[in-house]
């Protein structure tokens, strides 16, 4: 008989976990514009404002998993969630650039510690039997959130709502989000004897292998979340790109339906495996569509979204994979720092997404920035089968 998956609390962190992407997402691909049409950035230093908020999450997300696991988890949690809530009003007062850089700085501390937190506690609450298949319904929770999110961003940035809508809209969310975290109960778990500082209590050493291939997957991703729009207007593709976002939920949707399963199964590589493949096939058509717009703009257009299908079930196949790929390597002690080295490689990549996206961009055109995209995740998924599948297999410990 199956252990119990659903339960109140299951709920609760997952309804928690939505409303803190739904902020998030929400505001992600109207901040290029805000800081284009508010302070006059140009394309490289959007760029690197946006990044600034990536790389405090990526330099926080080693120690988080050092405290997670030390430390008791739920208060860590909340008040990582409260500060994180608490940045999107400060936004709305930022009245110079550099103000704006901080308050994104602190965003992306709050948001390093707040992920790690609740992808280790849901790992706390649920079964280990059904573990990939809970972690792909907690994940489900960020996709639909991408779904709704960015299209009601775009949806209101494009009708002529001020950009203070924008953030009090994902203010509103997190709010939310925080009252249903509050209520999440999470078992018991005793004082712990501090073990001494050493690097592997602050990153999975077994995990670098698929966090480096992780990582080359993450830098187009990056690309995309935040350029995608302007990739558009660029190429003068004359559609609503908010339903780009839609139709990517969409299709990590659709492979919730069958991966996590997978995964609870064993054939965790194999699951990576098939979403690299997507993945791949996928950013060298985007990369393509600048061409395929002159010939036929329709033709494009429905490509457009089909990519955006694609990447949804590319990668939504592959987030519950690593995931319980990472905590597979480690002991049950060092769950929290297994989770935050698999985020840190994916934050990583995400940061040089957006820094290097913007650079190109300057530069050259986005249609170049994504070729270079695809080039990266053709030398993951080469990497992936010779080193990270055998690697994996040695290590594992469950």
């Amino acid at each position: 008989m199956k252990e119990r998956l659903v339960t109140p609390s299951y709920c609760f962190i997952i309804c928690a976990n939505f409303l803190l992407f739904f902020g998030f997402w929400l505001l992600m691909p109207v901040l290029p514009f805000y800081l284009q049409e508010a302070f006059g950035a140009n394309k490289a230093t959007i760029g690197i404002v946006l990044s600034c908020y990536t790389v405090a999450a990526l330099c926080i997300r080693p120690f988080s998993g050092y405290l997670l696991d030390t430390f008791a988890r739920k208060p860590l949690y909340l008040l990582a969630y409260f500060i994180f809530t608490a940045m999107f009003g400060g936004y709305m007062v930022a009245g110079t650039l550099t103000l704006f850089i901080l308050f994104r700085v602190l965003h992306g501390v709050s948001f390093g510690m707040v992920t790690v937190g609740g992808n280790t506690i849901v790992i706390d609450i649920m079964p280990s039997s059904r573990r990939g298949e809970g972690l792909g319904y907690y994940g489900l929770a960020n996709n639909t959130a991408m779904s709704i999110g960015p299209m009601t961003g775009l949806f209101l940035h494009d009708a002529g709502f001020g950009y203070e809508v924008v953030f009090s809209c994902s203010l509103a969310s997190c709010l939310l989000g925080l009252l249903c975290a509050s209520v999440v109960h999470t078992p018991y778990k005793p004082a712990v004897r501090r073990p001494p500082i050493s690097l592997d209590r602050f990153i999975l050493l077994r995990g670098i292998p698929a966090g480096l291939s992780l990582l080359l997957l993450s830098i187009p991703y990056g690309m995309t979340t935040n350029y995608v729009a302007m990739y558009a207007r660029q190429i003068e593709l004359n559609v609503p790109t908010g339903f780009f976002f839609t139709f990517m939920a969409v299709g990590m949707a659709v492979s919730r339906l069958f991966s996590g399963r997978l995964v609870d199964r064993g054939k965790i590589t194999q699951v990576i495996a098939f979403g690299i493949y997507l993945v791949v096939t996928s950013f060298f058509l985007l990369s393509a569509c600048v061409y395929l717009v002159r010939w036929d703009a329709v033709v494009c257009g429905v490509l457009f979204f089909a990519i955006a299908l694609l990447l949804g079930i590319g990668f939504g196949s592959m987030f519950p994979a690593y995931n319980t790929l990472f905590v597979n390597l480690a002991p049950n002690s060092q769950r929290g720092t297994a989770t935050s080295t698999y985020l840190t490689s994916w934050d990583v990549g995400i940061g040089i997404g957006m820094v290097a996206g913007g650079y190109i961009a300057q530069v050259s055109t986005f249609d170049k920035a994504y070729l270079v995209g695809a080039v990266l995740t053709l030398l993951s998924i080469f990497y992936f089968r010779m080193k990270v599948t055998p690697h994996y297999h040695k290590n594992k410990l469950r």
